[in-house]
């Protein structure tokens, strides 16, 4: 395979530009041949099928698809609201009956199912359709309670929420006060075929990562004209809703929504992490005596610090000791399972 022969595929969508800058219009555009999708689903089954090489796929994908392996460092996040992965309501969550589900989306389905199933403990009908965007997503609230929309389509129905009488929720914020975690909604992954070629041709997706942080300005510019929304509204939402990171604490969500994903029957296997070069393969949380070890019969609970300083265990669906505070938020936590 020639240098600029390596195939990748991403979303076109704003929260993937700057991660995919540098390979459309920086500094590696001459070294890959760029496959654009609005649809995150369809690059997982670009790369399942072998007509690319890596792709930044949606991370349930990463279960359903054998033999990939992880980019390191590098995310579609969020650690706490992300804004565009919403699910919109005509009324309470917990009265939802039947919900559609944007077929662009892998990840988010599964995260709203598992919403529903743990969180709101009710178990209503799915539809998957594709929004039309040009009508303003009607089409998603035809027969349904709630929808579940993602990426730029998102933008427009937010502002038009209060008139279309729909409550929006914020998936990142639902599953962050569900666990206390932030959530993983894409990475980048290549085939283990292709590993001798990734590596020959040594593409940078850490360069790559900051050289779209860097051109934020200049990609909320151009989306701004696109999806006709203000800039200030673009500019926050690249800076401060979207993370791009694949640090210690979005590993540990990401370990636990694989986990309820897989205990919720939305995936057949439940496998561990595997990333390109071992040396970047993320070590377990370090198990540590903390406030609540009292509970497992004196056995030491793992957490981590999340964003907010407070301490988090993947094996409890909640925050265990706030920052500062010293004491358990809740002296009878549960497992999880």
């Amino acid at each position: 395979m020639a240098e600029n022969d390596m195939r990748i595929a991403a979303s076109t969508y704003l929260n993937s530009a700057p991660l995919v800058h540098s390979f459309t219009a920086g500094m590696q555009r001459k070294r890959v041949i760029f496959l654009g999708d609005t649809a995150p689903s369809r690059c997982a089954q670009m790369l399942a099928a072998g007509q690319c090489e890596i792709a930044l796929i949606p991370v349930i994908e990463y279960l359903r698809i054998p033999q990939l392996r992880i980019i390191p460092n590098v995310a579609v996040a969020s650690k706490h609201r992300v804004g565009s992965v919403i699910l919109a309501a005509r009324c309470k969550l917990e009265s939802v009956t039947k919900v559609a589900l944007d077929c662009s989306s892998r990840t988010s389905q599964s995260l709203v199912k598992i919403l529903f199933a743990c969180r709101y403990q009710t178990s209503p009908v799915y539809c998957e359709r594709a929004p039309d965007v040009a009508h303003g997503c009607v089409n998603m609230f035809e027969g349904t309670d709630a929808a579940l929309l993602i990426g730029d389509p998102t933008f427009d129905l937010k502002a038009n929420a209060d008139a279309m009488g729909l409550h929006i929720h914020d998936l990142a914020e639902e599953w962050r006060a569900f666990t206390g975690l932030p959530f993983v909604f894409a990475v980048w992954a290549v085939r283990e075929d292709a590993l001798d070629d990734y590596r020959r041709v040594r593409l940078d997706f850490d360069l790559a990562k900051r050289e779209g942080i860097e051109r934020i300005p200049e990609i909320a510019a151009q989306y701004a004209e696109t999806l006709r929304r203000p800039l200030p509204e673009l500019l926050q939402y690249l800076r401060e809703n979207v993370n791009f990171d694949l640090d210690e604490e979005n590993v540990a969500g990401l370990r636990e929504y694989f986990r309820l994903a897989h205990d919720c029957g939305l995936v057949e296997c439940h496998r561990p992490l595997n990333f390109v070069d071992a040396e970047n393969q993320p070590p377990p949380p370090l198990l540590t005596l903390g406030p609540c070890c009292r509970l497992r019969k004196q056995r030491p609970v793992s957490f981590i610090s999340n964003a907010d300083g407070c301490k988090v265990c993947p094996r409890y669906l909640r925050v265990i000791q706030k920052r500062n505070c010293g004491q358990c938020e809740n002296g009878n936590l549960s497992p999880a399972h």
